[in-house]
């Protein structure tokens, strides 16, 4: 029987009754679990398909508004999400501190039923009981309402660090009359800098911290001082540091809470610190296992990116007479040197991809690869002209899901890139609910009637965003708690994202995607030598970078005392100190804009970006030996990763697909680190 697409009704969303709709709703849901309290006997058709059915409501209830608070934020919505924000918390804090509902999920676990059901449902009831225990379901009386306090307190926490975020990001501009001061600048990044400026009513350039205005001011301005004062703002955002200083939106205090907060809420269920609370729930063992992956693979990138700053250096030294570069220099000279060396620059590459042609050729390529049929839903109902809605079919011509494309930076939206769930996948009495993905990027926006061109990073993010959406769509898991990316290890969410990445390289993908914007002729051989030939350029910076972060990270949630904020500043510095080879300004606030670890899902878990790429780049190295279209190959990545959800360990799955454990060779190949 064919699913049925669930889809937001985005046109009749009032944004003025949100919250009392919220308040109606928990009201139900509340006696709906009263309900399930009272079952004698619970099995999985009377008591945890009825648990989801419930969380599923809540979910898809709330989904568009949390979507819309990220790429539409105004006033009235963020007023509304924060109103709404700690009553959807308690709710779901109350639920993973129901008693009665985790002695009927320990009870079915315990019954001789467990063993009838499939093995998505048994792991679905052992992430659950898992799920209750960090949840705080055993802890009583006092400690169970400050348990319920701190979750409050982080939700809000979490949505402010965002807030001020986007807010220190809007309130920084500058404007440029005069246009040899943005000498340096390609052609397509003066249209940019003039369209924002007659978008906002004046004339001449303007420049934002959007990161595709950021990214063109670091990479091609001449003009030094231009290049520090954007850095400047840039590093400083949210912090009482910068051009822009305010106290009401300085992540610092917010960063010192948000630390203090988890590391309290570990210590109340009995682990020592955060980043054992975190790691329960990912594929690695344990935190020190993280630190020695990150150690192991930092030594193996130290010489290389070693060797990239001392080249680099001697460049700016001896070919443009800079003797002391600092880190406003270094995208612009890297590209220069990057010009120098391979005869190439990632501005050649951008009329090669026209967004018209970039985003239906990412359909035909993951059409080819898994054998789907990805076409546009017209009229649909959405909160930009910008977003289209897409449906995909498998090749029996069965609907699978769909999802919503938002691709272009504009103000008062989010920055970064992701996805998110709009619906998952469940069976339901009137048939299967289909999933719905959310696929936001930031990428830089058209020209006039010309279409947007992107940069090979800007394809590079598209695919990462949608191997997550595929990861989510394609399951064929019919229980919402391991269905798509549910249930799925933290550490291992990013495999299909960065394993898709790689067909932004290859000669017979890149037809398929690319073609120039003014002609259609195919990349040039000889460009796209040249584009391969720089991949790695710097690689072992750019690893050391990631390390960077993963260890900072693990060793700010490995503390088991609380930290100011200055004392999370000192500790970024030691990180910086053991990994880096180059310093970075005593000014610098990066860790204010770090939402990742501050303000999303990856506290303690930023090294799963890495941890993933061992098994991404050993997945692809399938391919690599069979065929990068090798149906075969395709089809047994999709039924062992993609289509399995969340349903066994993903590391089970990726034995199964690949006959073995991931090796880190293949990382240190695609990357250009092996010896």
């Amino acid at each position: 029987m064919q699913g049925k697409l669930e889809l937001p009704a985005f046109a009749s969303i009032d944004i003025n009754t949100v919250e009392a709709q919220l308040d109606t709703l928990l009201a139900e849901s509340n006696k709906k679990v009263a309900q399930l309290e009272k079952i004698k006997e619970p099995d999985w058709d009377n008591f945890i398909h009825e648990l989801d059915l419930i969380t599923d409501e809540m979910q898809r209830f709330f989904s568009p508004v949390r979507h819309l608070n990220s790429v539409m934020n105004n006033e009235q919505i963020r007023e509304t999400y924060n109103a709404c924000l700690p009553k959807l918390s308690a709710w779901y804090t109350d639920l993973g501190q129901n008693r009665q509902l985790f002695d009927s999920t320990l009870a079915l676990a315990e019954s001789p039923q467990m063993l009838k059901l499939d093995v998505g449902q048994q792991k679905s009831i052992n992430d659950s009981l898992l799920g209750f225990r960090l949840g705080g379901v055993a802890l009583e009386g006092d400690e169970k309402v400050r348990f319920k306090e701190i979750a409050m307190e982080l939700s809000k926490l979490g949505t402010k660090f965002k807030e001020n975020i986007l807010d220190a990001t809007k309130a920084w501009d500058k404007l440029i009359t005069d246009k040899s001061a943005l000498a340096g600048f390609p052609q397509s990044s003066l249209e940019q800098a003039q369209q924002a400026a007659s978008n906002n009513d004046q004339q001449g350039y303007r420049l934002t911290l959007d990161f595709p205005s950021y990214h063109a001011v670091m990479t091609f301005a001449d003009d030094r001082e231009l290049r520090k004062e954007v850095y400047t703002a840039y590093l400083t955002r949210a912090s009482s540091n910068g051009p822009n200083p305010k106290a009401e939106r300085d992540n610092a205090v917010l960063i010192e809470k948000i630390v203090a907060l988890r590391l309290e809420k570990a210590t109340l269920l009995g682990f020592e610190h955060y980043a054992d609370y975190s790691v329960a729930t990912k594929m690695v063992k344990n935190p020190q296992q993280v630190v020695d992956f990150i150690d192991e693979l930092a030594e193996k990138a130290k010489p290389s990116a070693t060797n990239d700053y001392q080249q680099l250096t001697e460049f700016a030294a001896t070919e443009h007479g800079i003797t002391s570069i600092e880190p406003w220099d270094l995208g612009y000279y890297s590209n220069k040197l990057k010009k120098k060396l391979f005869d190439f620059s990632e501005e050649d590459l951008k009329p090669y991809f026209p967004a018209d042609r970039a985003i239906p050729g990412l359909f035909k390529v993951t059409g080819k690869l898994f054998g789907l049929d990805i076409t546009e839903l017209k009229d649909a109902e959405v909160w930009h002209e910008d977003v289209r809605l897409y449906q995909i079919k498998d090749k029996q011509g069965v609907v699978r899901g769909a999802f919503y494309m938002d691709n272009y930076a504009r103000q008062d939206k989010q920055g970064g890139a992701w996805m998110d769930v709009c619906v998952g996948r469940m069976q339901k009495e009137q048939g299967t609910q289909l999933p719905v993905a959310y696929l936001t990027c930031n990428l830089t926006p058209p020209v006039g009637d010309e279409p947007a061109l992107l940069t090979h990073n800007e394809v590079v993010t598209l695919f990462h965003e949608f191997g997550h959406g595929l990861h989510h769509m394609l399951t064929l898991v019919d229980h919402s708690s391991v269905s798509g990316i549910s249930g799925v290890e933290w550490d291992a969410v990013e495999l299909p994202s960065q394993f898709l990445e790689n067909w932004c390289w290859e000669r017979e993908s890149l037809d398929m995607i690319c073609g120039h914007y003014q002609t259609g002729e195919k990349l040039p051989q000889e460009l796209l030598d040249k584009a391969r030939a720089a991949k790695n350029f710097q690689s072992g910076m750019a690893t050391l970078r990631q390390l960077e972060f993963s260890l900072f990270d693990m060793r700010v949630h490995m503390c088991a005392k609380a930290l100011t904020a200055e004392q999370v500043n000192d500790l970024l510095a030691q990180v910086r100190k053991k990994i880096a080879v180059y310093e970075i300004p005593e000014f610098v606030r990066f860790q204010n804009g770090f939402s990742h670890i501050f303000a999303g899902g990856y506290a303690a878990g930023y090294f799963s970006y890495k941890w993933a790429e061992v098994l991404s780049s050993d997945a692809f190295a399938k391919f690599e030996e069979e065929g990068i279209f090798n149906a075969q190959t395709g089809s047994e990545f999709m039924q062992c990763i993609l289509e399995k959800g969340g349903t066994q360990k993903a590391m089970e799955l990726f034995i199964d697909f690949r006959g073995r454990e991931p090796k880190i060779d293949a990382l240190l190949k695609h990357s250009g680190l092996a010896a």
